[in-house]
């Protein structure tokens, strides 16, 4: 059976991220963005991103980073729940050892192979959608602590937007912007870039932010 051109990369990028049984020293790591939490041995929680995964071991973009050592569990957003302990300090986060069965581990590999093949596919999740600029760009950032900063929107889609604010929310955090829920996925000068928690419906954006389709 002749494979098509996205079989044949899928399988390309398994054979990387799944090695044999004899092999599961020498893991292969992938760049997938991944958000999630992750709660540390004094029972402290704090947001992340994965910078890149692979069955054994992961790197995170964190600002809270553990000690050499130490037990982490982690709950990531199509992952779910990971265990693993801290083998390196970063300057911008951690990178800890996987602690799994045979069985996760190969669960671990074939979620890695989807994330990994996302955008390559052009599955929904990745798809660009057109920015909106709102005639009524001024709004209010709300933070999970019930913090609220006032902010101007510089443009916005149906999966996320860029705000214009004078503070710096970590990346990963969950912030919500106006009544849509999401995470901080960027800085740059001015401000933010936040990824919403679910793509927004066009008559959404237009009625919440009384908005027009930038020409």
């Amino acid at each position: 059976m002749e494979l098509s051109g996205a079989d044949s990369r899928m399988m390309s990028a398994a054979s990387h991220i799944a090695p044999s049984r004899t092999e599961r020293r020498n893991f292969q790591r992938v760049p997938v963005k991944v958000y999630g939490r992750y709660m540390l041995e004094d029972r402290s929680e704090h947001p992340c991103q994965v910078i890149d995964m692979s069955p054994g071991d992961v790197s995170f973009l964190s600002n809270s980073p553990g000690q050499l050592g130490e037990k982490v569990i982690a709950y990531l957003d199509h992952i779910g729940r990971v265990e693993g302990v801290v083998t390196r300090r970063l300057d911008t986060g951690f990178a800890m050892t996987i602690l799994a069965s045979e069985r996760k581990r190969d669960k671990l590999a074939a979620q890695l192979t989807w994330l990994a093949n996302r955008h390559e596919l052009d599955l929904p999740e990745d798809r660009r959608h057109e920015r909106v600029s709102p005639r009524n760009p001024m709004t209010v950032l709300h933070m999970g602590d019930g913090r609220q900063y006032k902010c101007r929107i510089i443009d916005l889609s149906l999966s996320g937007a860029a705000v214009e604010l004078d503070v710096k929310p970590a990346l990963g955090v969950e912030v919500t912007l106006g009544n849509m829920r999401g995470r901080v996925v960027r800085h740059f000068d001015d401000g933010i870039a936040i990824e919403f928690a679910m793509v927004q419906r066009e008559e959404t954006l237009a009625a919440h932010f009384n908005g027009q389709q930038a020409s």
